[in-house]
């Protein structure tokens, strides 16, 4: 909107389209190699205390010799997507004006594939910079039916996981996810609603509500993450494929009598209570 080569001044031009003229002279900044180490190092730290907020952190990182201030702790969270997992105001990083639906699963039991599929997104870090995974899993058999990664925290990739995830696998009865803006939004929630699927969304802060994709997360990232500093977004996408091939076909789980996710999925028997 704004021509710089036109002889009307810059400052008139973004006055007459409301604009601030800081938006108009901002040049976005990439993140420092000091904050991408102090992000990879927050993520780790975060898995390991998923209850501490940015105090508790900053605690954590000064007894390792950093120093780092807590308002500085607070915004590379944001920029991450993590919060801690305790209730607290804020903490489920939704959107005011966007529908919450109740949690459906307290209680019940889920035995057979597609009863419930899950969703949820986490930091991936790089050596230089980082980008988000979104995966969608089957509760009983913890397959992981598709997955996307992202640059930006829109609702875009995670909806294209769940049209693959139907595409390829029929639909679910309940479809579980928290609070984020990402799945409240009308395009992720829509979608779900015009195939008569029932939404399910965790309590604010419970974190126990998803428990399931959660410790995906934590395997995926200690397992394959954090072994591979990946150079490119393309050289994390393979990587993660490779890991995610590997994980539902040949990884077997105490929880499916030691059989795998493809196993539990495709072939069910009476598996344990999931919920």
């Amino acid at each position: 909107m704004i021509d710089r080569t036109h002889a009307l001044p810059i400052t008139r031009q973004a006055a007459a389209l409301g604009l601030s003229r800081g938006s108009v002279y901002y040049v976005p900044r990439p993140v420092s190699e000091a904050d991408l180490a102090l992000m990879r190092r927050l993520d780790a730290l975060h898995l390991d205390f998923p209850f501490a907020g940015a105090r508790m952190l900053r605690r954590l990182l000064r007894r390792e010799g950093v120093e780092i201030g807590r308002r500085h702790v607070t915004t590379l969270m944001r920029r991450m997507g993590i919060s801690a997992i305790a209730p607290q105001p804020g903490t489920s990083k939704r959107h005011r004006a966007h529908p919450v639906f109740p949690y459906l699963l307290r209680g019940r039991t889920v035995t057979q594939p597609n009863q419930v599929w899950a969703m949820d997104i986490t930091y991936i870090p790089m050596a230089r910079g980082f980008l988000f995974l979104a995966a969608v899993m089957d509760w009983a058999s913890r397959r992981v039916l598709s997955w996307r990664t992202s640059v930006t925290l829109d609702a875009d990739f995670c909806v294209e996981a769940v049209e693959e995830a139907l595409a390829r696998h029929g639909r679910p009865e309940i479809f579980n996810t928290d609070q984020g803006s990402q799945f409240t939004s009308s395009a992720f929630t829509g979608l779900l609603q015009d195939r008569d699927i029932a939404i399910s969304m965790d309590g604010k802060g419970c974190w126990r509500d998803n428990i399931f994709v959660e410790r995906l997360w934590r395997t995926i990232k200690y397992e394959e993450v954090y072994l591979h500093a990946y150079a490119s977004v393309s050289e994390a996408r393979a990587g993660i494929g490779r890991y995610l091939t590997q994980y539902n076909t040949a990884r077997p789980h105490s929880s499916l009598a030691d059989r795998t996710p493809d196993e539990a999925y495709f072939t069910p028997l009476l598996l344990p209570a999931a919920a």
